[in-house]
């Protein structure tokens, strides 16, 4: 079954590793056999890992957009979703679970949307954390979480 994708003016696409952006009016493609595609507003940009969510998020996106990292990342990916099963439990369980299954199998794609409602979750928690305490806001939106360090992945070809 073929993937067709109504692509918005300007939008940035990555298709098997290759980013490309869209002209300046709307198109449709359409891509015929299976491809690694994600769509540039579900992408996170390395700056924005600040939480262990989007650590996790960011990790399963960049095996998605760079095939030849694909091993190395797979067992850190796992580690780091089981902590986070452990650290949030309820229905988010289920959403971190299905995504490990997803990371197992390879497909990074449906793994990344399992997440999303896990991330959307973790903004809420931090922004009634921050609202309660303004003081944590600020340390927190300067302070990495312990680990993250996205430049190795970048940097590695």
């Amino acid at each position: 079954m073929a993937l067709k994708l109504t692509l918005k003016p300007d939008e940035r696409i990555i298709v098997n590793g290759c980013a490309m952006r869209n002209s300046s009016r709307r198109h449709v493609l359409t891509i015929e056999t299976h491809a690694d595609v994600i769509r540039g507003h579900d992408l996170l940009d390395s700056d924005g890992i600040v939480t262990p969510v989007r650590r996790v998020y960011f990790l399963i996106q960049t095996a998605l957009t760079r095939a030849d990292l694909r091993e190395d990342l797979v067992t850190p990916i796992q580690k780091q979703l089981a902590v986070l099963a452990t650290v949030f439990g309820g229905s988010s369980c289920g959403q971190i679970f299905e995504a490990a299954n997803f990371v197992s199998i390879g497909d990074y794609y449906k793994a990344l949307s399992a997440l999303r409602p896990v991330l959307r979750h973790e903004e809420e928690i931090m922004s009634r954390q921050n609202a309660t305490n303004p003081k944590h806001a600020a340390l927190s939106a300067h302070m990495p979480v312990q680990g993250s360090s996205p430049q190795p992945l970048a940097a590695r070809s």
